[in-house]
């Protein structure tokens, strides 16, 4: 019981939880996502058309509602006409596999329109084909100015601390244990930390025996893991330690990538997380975005979510355009804070 109760707080959400034990495989050397393995067959996608009056905090009810009828957020593209009306397009993909189903569609119209009431003007849901949906998950090289100045693939010499978890170290032993590679990692609890930590160690083909798992005051999470390559052997060459543990710890100084640029005369906020090398985004990214900008009084005038290459790496790329109206603007620097609070879970 003892050892659960660490992982649960250590991740922050039993979606977290799950999605560790998915990955870890054990010390028989099994593992869920080898390469001997068929690869599963990818799940249908559905374009979830919905027109509405715009309202604050609208697009993050919309977000919620998707969330808790398990509808993962593949692609979207949110705009708003002069007239205060709202198109939200919602590539999505239905953990339940029902969403072919009639009752289901029925199901997933009622609980949007419960929540948006008489701001809904329209709601439909269809199958798209292969060629649509090839299209929207190819992804495409954002321009130099912005992975270099905006999202760089490296962490900079002077990140700004607030956007950043501070006092990490990964030490990689090979002494204490006859048959794996030790790796303790010290470093600030986080939404999703071991969620990151396995995503890394699994895109490297690493094999996890067993661990430790301990969160002290004030955040600070003490890891222990004992792992091992895929063919059963330590990690001896200096080189793949060095490469490891430097991905690894740059993954937990800044496992998501937070930003906000001028755009024109507008203000943008762009987010950027890595994919899985199983093609996997990280969950619940975009209403984590929605939440902290509805707290901030922001509104959304358009969204866009698509997978670029930044690098050699594939992320997920939020972009998010603010309508500020009229009114007193909210300082941008407050904007990355309360995003990338709510994202890490830090959130007041």
């Amino acid at each position: 019981m003892g050892i659960f109760v660490l992982i649960l707080g250590a991740f922050g959400s039993v979606f977290d939880l799950v999605k560790m034990f998915l990955r870890m495989g054990n010390a028989s050397g099994i593992s869920y996502y080898s390469a001997e393995s068929h690869p599963p067959r990818p799940p249908d996608v559905f374009l979830l058309k919905l027109a509405c009056h715009d309202r604050k905090g609208l697009l993050h009810d919309v977000t919620g509602v998707l969330c808790e009828l398990e509808l993962t957020i593949k692609k979207v593209k949110v705009s708003t006409t002069p007239d205060g009306r709202v198109m939200d397009l919602f590539f999505v993909t239905d953990t339940r596999e029902l969403l072919h189903t009639n009752k289901r569609k029925e199901d997933t119209y009622d609980h949007l329109r419960a929540v948006m009431g008489n701001s809904m003007i329209s709601c439909d849901i269809e199958m798209v084909g292969l060629e649509i949906t090839a299209c929207s998950a190819e992804s495409s090289f954002l321009p130099t100015a912005i992975t270099e100045n905006i999202l760089p693939l490296k962490m900079p010499d002077e990140a700004p601390s607030s956007l950043t978890s501070t006092n990490v170290s990964v030490i990689m032993d090979n002494m204490l244990s006859p048959a794996h590679t030790l790796v303790q990692i010290v470093c600030q609890d986080h939404k999703g930390l071991l969620y990151d930590i396995m995503r890394t160690l699994k895109d490297y083909n690493i094999q996890i025996s067993y661990g430790r798992f301990y969160i002290k005051h004030r955040r600070t999470c003490e890891i222990d893991l004992f792992i091992m390559q895929a063919d059963g052997m330590k990690i001896v060459d200096p080189n793949k330690q060095k490469a490891l543990s430097s991905r690894l710890e740059m993954e937990l100084v800044r496992p998501l990538r937070v930003a906000v640029v001028s755009r024109g005369p507008d203000t943008e906020l762009m987010v950027a997380n890595p994919v899985e090398l199983s093609g996997k985004g990280r969950p619940l990214v975009f209403h984590d975005i929605t939440l902290a900008l509805t707290m901030l009084n922001s509104c959304i005038f358009s969204a866009e979510i698509r997978r670029r290459m930044i690098g050699d790496r594939e992320f997920e790329v939020y972009r998010v355009l603010l309508d500020e109206g009229e009114g007193l603007a909210v300082p941008r620097r407050k904007i990355e804070e309360q995003v990338w609070k709510m994202l890490m879970g830090w959130e007041q």
